[in-house]
């Protein structure tokens, strides 16, 4: 359950190689426990469609993006290239409206499922994934 309420704290990260940075978090460390960060403190976010289960895009989110994303049901991210958060369509209009968020099994990767209006991809289509590679190996 979210704490929108709770102090800004920093959650640390499991330490299985380069301690990640913390940022100030307001995550339910009951929630923030499950996660398994990446050396820079993030998690893969997988953003699929609600209705129909289209894989849109991939982000990434610290512990205080997913706090964010939980409970203004807007999807906030964090961008590796500005080093800041950044909520989808706050500058494009096109933007992400949370229906739910799961953990997978590891805790290494979270699954947002949105309503989306609009484009997904800063390129302008509906989804990052428009660019099909051959695929040769396979026995069809």
């Amino acid at each position: 359950m979210p704490v929108p309420d709770a102090p800004v704290t920093g959650v640390p990260s499991e330490p299985s190689g380069p301690v990640a940075p913390v940022r100030p978090s307001r995550l339910d460390p009951a929630i923030a426990a499950q996660l398994r960060r990446s050396a820079d403190g993030l998690v893969a976010a997988v953003v699929r469609a609600h209705d129909s289960g289209e894989v849109l895009m991939v982000a990434w989110m610290d512990d205080e993006a997913l706090h964010r994303t939980l409970t203004t049901g807007r999807a906030t991210y964090w961008s590796r290239s500005r080093r800041e958060y950044w909520v989808k369509g706050a500058t494009s209009g096109h933007h992400q409206y949370v229906r739910s968020v799961a953990l997978d099994c590891d805790g290494d990767a979270l699954l947002v499922s949105v309503d989306q209006v609009g484009a997904a991809c800063h390129t302008g289509h509906r989804t990052c994934f428009f660019t099909e590679l051959p695929v040769t190996g396979a026995e069809a």
